[in-house]
């Protein structure tokens, strides 16, 4: 299930770096890790949904590539970042 529209405007709110700001790394991480989030809790309930866990460790995967981008060029703000999500730094 995708986010609904409400709960998204407000994560590219937060994240944005500017007013139009929409694609920017932060912001693609934080929605990711929100449709992650979603895809957990929808996993405990449901174990033997093998697509959803697929789809799962996909946005994983780009998650972890982007925070590494992220990571490489804007030090900062990838600290300032996987704080206020609560990721942990690996």
């Amino acid at each position: 299930m995708a986010l609904d529209t409400a709960k998204k405007q407000e994560i590219i709110q937060k994240f944005a770096r500017g007013e139009k700001d929409t694609g920017s790394s932060e912001v693609q991480i934080a929605l990711l890790t929100q449709r992650i989030s979603y895809l957990t809790d929808h996993l405990k309930s449901n174990k033997k949904d093998h697509s959803s866990r697929l789809g799962l460790l996909k946005l994983v995967g780009q998650r972890k590539h982007l925070l590494k981008y992220l990571k490489r060029t804007q030090y900062e703000r990838y600290i300032k970042l996987i704080t206020e999500l609560g990721i942990k730094d690996r």
